[in-house]
């Protein structure tokens, strides 16, 4: 029975291969434009007597190839001058038949008459002067529009950044998003029309918009048909701590690695550092060949031969059903009861990552070959994974993976089951019956550490990441795709756990840590975002990385042991 579903593994494995083409197709890297954000620009070509477009085409030599606009609030506009903002009060001492209470603006007349039909609200004009009952100068007022098309006829690519607002009017004859933009960025925390008003809002976008990295934007997935692009940008307190060089890395490694197309910059203080920025950035990105130039949306079509990774994903489970020592066939049913009623549509996928990193350890402990053959087991779940996971809404990332922590959970507990005997009672009473040891209880209490730290150390904004591990983490991704430290630190276990004298308690030990470092490749895998080459090449890295340090681990055991024996 057990050659049978691994034969039915083999078989699945070369269609769900050939399913995941439409998907490695999309993930081809760039084209990226470089992005400034109008605002900060603009502050520094006041600074230096410039307009905006002679800022930017002083940028446009280093690469700087787009432009997005914030749109402006009301105070804004008074800040800047083009409007005068009086209270109803005011202009009543000023012998104005203005109403007490209400808030009145006047200055350029296009502005003005933009904000007589940008909100639902009543309004009155008194001479010059119009009126709202509300103050409104927190409510959303537009863009430069001037400075937007002499952009656009540079030949800039132009973003906008409309506000979402429960008091504006979508009206398709306001420039909420004017007709010379090439994407929409939404600014705030939520989509233009969220919650109520998304479908009145999509008539007025006709251009991709962007998903911008680290920021949730409720109502977004609704703007799917128009396309999606995805956004990195540094928060600018932080960018500010960082070199301009540490910058640029970082956006360099958005664009080769989490597959990011709009590259959203703010200039430093210092223009001399937004040059370095820039000049780092463009070297980068030129020695990743990412070329630069006008992004369009990645889409594709999933194909249907990745239904037959199912025959692979339940004839894993019919062998996990086999291997485990006790209740084989309820442990697998369970297993299947909770994909489906926990992940949905994605329960080929979870089950892919739950059941795989198991399979390898339920063999004979031959050896370095346990270590190949859990391997080998795990990057064909990883295949079935890949094909049942990957659609555009996951590769995106409008849809995460539903069960991360699952997969780092449940693999090592099930392992660890893999280890009980047959006769558990038997077991059991043994257990029950051994002389506890101090040094026993050191390593059972380091065990759970390391697995509760697996677990709370997911992601880079984790709050358990050491200083020093993430100065070797940068290190790493200047000369390779930085593999997890979870996946090197596992397989530098397997031949410290199979290749020296151990009592049987502490090989167990061994392997179900180096079991996290197994489903760490799985859920690698399970962050569809990230390019299918850059999770292979980071988890066979980590593979060949972790090998070697733990052959290292193995000869410097030895000769410690040699020592104290004398």
């Amino acid at each position: 029975m057990k050659r049978l579903l691994q034969g039915l593994i083999l078989l699945a494995l070369l269609p769900s291969l050939l399913a995941l083409g439409p998907r490695l197709r999309a993930e081809r890297p760039g084209p990226v434009v470089l992005m400034l954000d109008a605002e900060a620009a603009w502050e520094e070509a006041r600074s230096q007597g410039q307009s905006l477009l002679q800022t930017l085409q002083a940028y446009r030599a280093l690469g700087v190839e787009g432009v997005a606009f914030p749109e402006r609030f009301v105070k804004d506009w008074v800040a800047q001058g083009a409007l005068l903002y009086r209270t109803g009060q005011e202009l009543r001492e000023m012998g104005l038949p203005a109403k007490p209470g209400w808030y009145y603006v006047k200055g350029e007349g296009w502005l003005v008459a933009l904000l007589e039909r940008a909100y639902q609200l009543p309004s009155e004009r008194v001479g010059p002067w119009l009126g709202f009952p509300v103050d409104i100068q927190t409510l959303p007022a537009f863009y430069p529009l001037g400075e937007i098309r002499a952009a656009k006829e540079a030949g800039f690519y132009v973003a906008v950044r409309p506000i979402n607002h429960r008091l504006r009017r979508l009206d398709p004859g306001l420039p909420i998003v004017p007709q010379e933009a090439d994407a929409v960025v939404f600014a705030g925390l939520e989509a233009l029309g969220y919650p109520y008003r998304l479908e009145e809002a999509q008539g007025l976008v006709k251009v991709p918009v962007a998903l911008i990295e680290g920021t949730p934007q409720p109502g977004l997935p609704a703007y799917r048909e128009k396309g999606i692009l995805r956004l990195f940008s540094l928060r600018y307190e932080w960018q500010l701590t960082l070199t301009p060089e540490e910058a640029a890395d970082k956006y360099e490694l958005a664009a080769r690695e989490r597959g990011h197309q709009l590259l959203y910059l703010r200039p430093y203080p210092y223009p001399q550092d937004t040059e370095r920025l820039l000049k780092r950035l463009g070297e980068g990105l030129k020695a990743s060949h990412i070329p630069l130039g006008r992004p369009a949306p990645r889409d594709f079509a999933p194909s249907p031969w990745r239904l037959a990774a199912w025959v692979g994903v339940l004839a894993g489970l019919g062998l996990l059903a086999l291997g485990l020592p006790l209740y084989g066939p309820l442990v697998a049913f369970l297993l299947l009861l909770l994909a489906l009623g926990y992940a949905g549509s994605q329960a080929g996928a979870l089950l892919a990552a739950l059941v795989f990193p198991v399979l390898g350890f339920l063999g004979p402990r031959n050896g370095l070959w346990l270590w190949l053959r859990t391997l080998g087991y795990a990057l064909a779940g990883v295949v079935f994974l890949s094909a049942l996971g990957s659609t555009p809404a996951t590769v995106l990332g409008l849809a995460p993976f539903k069960g991360v922590s699952l997969t780092l959970l449940l693999p090592p507990l099930l392992v660890a089951y893999s280890f009980l005997e047959r006769d558990f009672r038997a077991a059991l009473t043994r257990l029950f019956q051994h002389p506890l040891r101090l040094g026993e209880v050191g390593l059972a209490g380091l065990a759970l550490l390391l697995l509760l730290l697996a677990l709370l150390r997911r992601g880079n904004e984790a709050p358990l990441v050491p200083e020093l591990e993430l100065k070797l983490r940068s290190l790493l991704q200047d000369v390779m795709v930085r593999p997890r430290f979870k996946e090197v630190f596992g397989h530098a276990l397997f031949p410290l756990a199979l290749l020296l004298p151990w009592p049987r308690w502490v090989q167990n030990g061994l392997l179900f840590l180096a079991a996290l470092g197994v489903a760490s490749i799985l859920n690698t895998f399970s962050h569809f975002h990230t390019p299918l080459p850059i999770s292979f090449f980071r988890v066979v890295n980590g593979a060949l990385l972790g090998l070697l340090l733990g052959l290292v681990g193995v000869i410097l055991v030895r000769r410690l042991r040699a020592w104290w024996l004398g």
